[in-house]
């Protein structure tokens, strides 16, 4: 998915709004090109936080997550938050940034309890943001 919209991009190919926001992402990570230029390769790798590493594709994933929330404002306030967020700081991607923070810290807990996010929790997080 990742390589190929980055592909369609490169090549000035018509793409599906998904692909879209895909390409712009990839290319505000310009060190991720060649990761997803070397998708098969990559996708196979062991991403471990132990070594200091990020998997690409989960970041870029998070990014597209926080999209769908402030697309359709689920949970409930969240594209509120991130357009007083991006107004703040002046940089809709560090935005992003410090609201894939509170997301990941909203799904480390729901799954180390074995319960759904708490959607409240999550929100008040990035409130304080």
């Amino acid at each position: 998915m990742y390589a190929e919209a980055w592909r369609r991009h490169q090549e000035s190919l018509p793409m599906e709004p998904i692909d879209l926001q895909i390409a712009e992402i990839v290319a505000r990570h310009p060190e991720y090109h060649r990761v997803v230029e070397q998708s098969q390769e990559s996708l196979t790798r062991d991403w471990a936080p132990e070594d200091g590493e990020t998997n690409p594709f989960l970041h870029m994933g998070m990014h597209l997550a926080i999209r769908e929330q402030v697309a359709t404002d689920r949970p409930s306030g969240i594209a509120r938050v991130h357009a007083d967020l991006r107004h703040r700081l002046g940089d809709e991607h560090l935005a992003e940034h410090l609201m894939m923070e509170c997301l990941g810290e909203a799904l480390w807990r729901a799954q180390r309890n074995g319960i759904p996010p708490d959607e409240d929790a999550y929100i008040e997080a990035l409130r304080r943001l």
